[in-house]
Formats: structure tokens, C-alpha cells, sequence
């Protein structure tokens, strides 16, 4: 007999329906800000968003996804970024909202990106871990992806995940599932704490910084208004669902613990002074929460 959740699950899926989107960002998103400082270019193939002293810049989502797996190349602001965030997320509205990060935290010329992750669920967040990165990514475009089903949440960077956030429900722990979220990014300034806890302020001089973005995927279902149409793939969609109930295997999850032993840097399942009473009950399920 299927459980209240399970049945609960199926009815928010059924109100769904499956595409695979790529490469066009005039059809898939929208600039919300920075009045001229973000430029769709190339046909839609290339989105820039940039940040000078006046404002900063960003975009989203024209459609809600509930589920999927989402691909971004980005390739972030090169020299002296120090004091610049740029953000790339998943995230619902409201003060009980859902929200899934990438956050890219600027640093000094030939000192190392911070990548910053963090999981919220009803509005409940604080699940940080923070990495660097094993190359340059201003260099050159890599590849950010989020894969989102109903038993984990996995980061992935050029395919090799990082972080991997099971769904500890059964220990009282929100999960992100019924709430769709648009996907959202921006680069602005956050010289306040962004940077060695905001010692080292944004260098004006160097701007305008830019961030590029491209080949953009979304394996995923959308949030329909009508709720006549089901998880199912769709004619458009190369898709097997698979990702619905993916998880990593051993080789995946060995480059997880490579990932986890080399590079990073921060775990708030490790940050005993912070949880000097005891660790949130979803470090016990997983510690790669």
C-alpha cells in the first residue's frame, strides 16, 4: 500500500510534464535586471551578465521545474574577482521557500574560487559546504549541473559530483519536493563578506566584471498551470526519466569522496562549534549531507 507521501509525490508530478530544453537563451529566459548590464548574444547561444560600481545583473527562468537535471556552463569573472558573488541557483518564493545553490565567491588574482553550496527546504537552510575547484574557471566554460529527484539532491562539476544531499524526512528534515522552483543567476557585489569574510573589498578599477554563460540544459519536469499533463517524457524530450530515480554508483561515489578528501574546504557536518549541541540530524543519515 503506497504511503500519504508517496501518494501525495505522484499527484504534484502528475501536474508536470517532461522537455528537454538546450541552447537558446532568448526562449528559455528572462533578464529581471541590471538595467542593459546582462546581454543575450550569438542568437541566444551566449548570455554575459556584468557588475560595475552603479549595479550588478541578473536573469531567470521563463519556466518552474519540479525534478530534473539542470546543465550550465559558466565561466566566471577572470583576474582580481575578489568581493563578487556569482550566483546560479534553483529556488521557489516565499518565506518557506526551497532553494538549491551554486554560489561563486570572487577572490584575489591567482587565489583560488570559493564554490559555495547550500540546501534550503521550507525555508530552513544553513546546510553549507564550500570547495575550491581543481582548475581554473575563468579560463575556460565548465560545466555546473544539479541533479534533483525525490531521494537526493547531487552537485556535479564537468560530471564528477561534489556534494550529495539525500532526503532525511524520516529524520523530521524538510526536503525540497513540492514547491517548483524557476532556475536563477547573478553576479553582484558582496564585498561585505564575500571575500575573507569581507576583509578584502571589491577593486572598482577592474570593472566592469563579466561572467558568460552557455549551453544550457534542462532534463526536467515543468511545472504545468493547467495540471492536465503527467511526468512523462514528451515528444521533445531525449529523455528515459532516468534521472527520476538516479543515484551514484561507485565509481560516482568515489569521485565524490575524491572531491570531498582533496577540496573542500568547509562542512557544516563537521563544524562542531557551530553545533556545539549536536549535529543536524541529517549529518547522521549522510556525510556528504
Amino acid at each position: 500500500m503506497a504511503s500519504l507521501n508517496s501518494v501525495s509525490l505522484v499527484l504534484v508530478i502528475s501536474s508536470c510534464f517532461v522537455i528537454a530544453l538546450g541552447g537558446n537563451f532568448h526562449q528559455d529566459f528572462d533578464i529581471t535586471w541590471g538595467d542593459g548590464r546582462a546581454k543575450i548574444l550569438n542568437n541566444g547561444e551566449l548570455l554575459t551578465l556584468s557588475l560595475d560600481k552603479i549595479s550588478g545583473s541578473g536573469f531567470q527562468s521563463k519556466n518552474e521545474y519540479l525534478f530534473g537535471k539542470i546543465d550550465m556552463q559558466l565561466k566566471l569573472v577572470p583576474g582580481n574577482s575578489a568581493g563578487t558573488v556569482t550566483a546560479y541557483y534553483l529556488s521557489s518564493q516565499g518565506q518557506t521557500h526551497d532553494e538549491i545553490d551554486f554560489e561563486f565567491l570572487g577572490n584575489l588574482s591567482g587565489d583560488p574560487y570559493i564554490l559555495h553550496t547550500n540546501v534550503f527546504g521550507q525555508g530552513k537552510g544553513n546546510r553549507e559546504q564550500q570547495f575550491y575547484l581543481w582548475f581554473d574557471p575563468t579560463a575556460d566554460f565548465h560545466t555546473y549541473s544539479i541533479l534533483w529527484n525525490p531521494q537526493r539532491i547531487i552537485f556535479s562539476v564537468d560530471g564528477t559530483p561534489i556534494r550529495e544531499f539525500k532526503n532525511a524526512e524520516s529524520l523530521g528534515v524538510a526536503y525540497p519536493k513540492n514547491q517548483p522552483m524557476r532556475i536563477y543567476s547573478s553576479l553582484w557585489n558582496a564585498d561585505d563578506w564575500a571575500t575573507r569574510g569581507g576583509l578584502v573589498k571589491t577593486d572598482w578599477n577592474q570593472a566592469p566584471f563579466t561572467a558568460s554563460y552557455r549551453n544550457f540544459n534542462a532534463d526536467a519536469c515543468v511545472s504545468s498551470s493547467s495540471g492536465s499533463s503527467s511526468c512523462t517524457p514528451s515528444s521533445t524530450s531525449s529523455s528515459s526519466n532516468s534521472w527520476l530515480n538516479e543515484e551514484l554508483d561507485s565509481t560516482s561515489q568515489e569521485r565524490l569522496k575524491w572531491v570531498q578528501k582533496n577540496y573542500m574546504i568547509y562542512n557544516y557536518c563537521s563544524d562542531s562549534k557551530r553545533f556545539s549541541q549536536g549535529f543536524p540530524p541529517e549529518c547522521s543519515l549522510n556525510t556528504s549531507a
